[in-house]
């Protein structure tokens, strides 16, 4: 694997040394802010030590990018394919109208998570977050599968406000059975004993990524949102 340190580099000369790599499997230590780092990467491994700045993994296509630590905002910003993996957690707009391929954060989101999501095809993004998430999860959400597990340990509600705003596609899971607060009209909310097949899968890759035993995360129950109308945003900005 090729190291390349990032101490005191600015964002275009780190991604112009990671085009320059010619490798396969790539380290980058002392991370401090960088943005746009893997923009448009596929086929690769990126190993990342340290905090990356915004828009990591921006139109990602494929492989996996590790994050041995947080993430700043837009991780995953309208992504294709591949993984993403974060030890810690991220910040705001994470997964940002991504179109396919996979988010793993081991912590919390921050707000608007998901906004703007879709599916297509046989692309189906998926966002699964261990902790909380902050308000507006899942915004205008198209397709795809958010899983939000709530491992985190500061006594907060799951999930912010107004989550699924404008949703008109896809599924949120949210583990427990508190309904979330301030949840808008257009979006249906029903309690389920089993996880369906693809966020059951999705559930232990999360676990085998993070090391932690999965049978108490499918032993639960979970609420599932999904939209509950042909045209959310009506009820959104017209009176009647």
């Amino acid at each position: 694997m090729q190291t390349i340190d990032a101490n005191k580099m600015e964002s275009v000369a780190l991604n112009a040394a990671l085009r320059a790599a010619g490798t396969r499997e790539i380290r980058i230590g002392h991370c401090v802010g960088q943005r746009y780092i893997g923009t448009g990467l596929s086929d690769c491994f990126l190993e990342i030590d340290g905090t990356p700045g915004n828009a990591l993994g921006a139109y990602l296509n494929g492989g996996v990018i590790r994050v041995r630590g947080n993430v700043q905002e837009a991780t995953g910003d309208t992504m294709n394919g591949g993984e993403i993996v974060v030890d810690g957690s991220a910040g705001d707009a994470t997964g940002y109208a991504m179109r396919g391929g996979k988010i793993f954060v081991r912590g919390d989101v921050g707000y608007r998570c998901g906004i703007h999501i879709k599916a297509y095809r046989e692309n189906r993004p998926a966002i699964v977050i261990g902790g909380r998430a902050g308000s507006f999860l899942g915004e205008y959400q198209a397709g795809g599968v958010i899983i939000v597990l709530g491992l985190h340990e500061d006594g907060r509600p799951i999930v912010g406000n107004f989550c699924g705003t404008g949703m008109h596609g896809g599924e949120i899971f949210l583990r427990g059975s508190e309904l979330p607060a301030r949840l808008p009209a257009q979006v249906r909310a029903e309690e389920i004993g089993t996880l369906p097949d693809e966020a059951e899968a999705l559930v232990r890759e999360w676990c085998s990524l993070f090391e932690r035993d999965p049978a108490p995360l499918l032993r639960t129950h979970y609420i599932r949102l999904t939209p509950d109308s042909g045209n959310p945003y009506r009820q959104l900005y017209v009176g009647n």
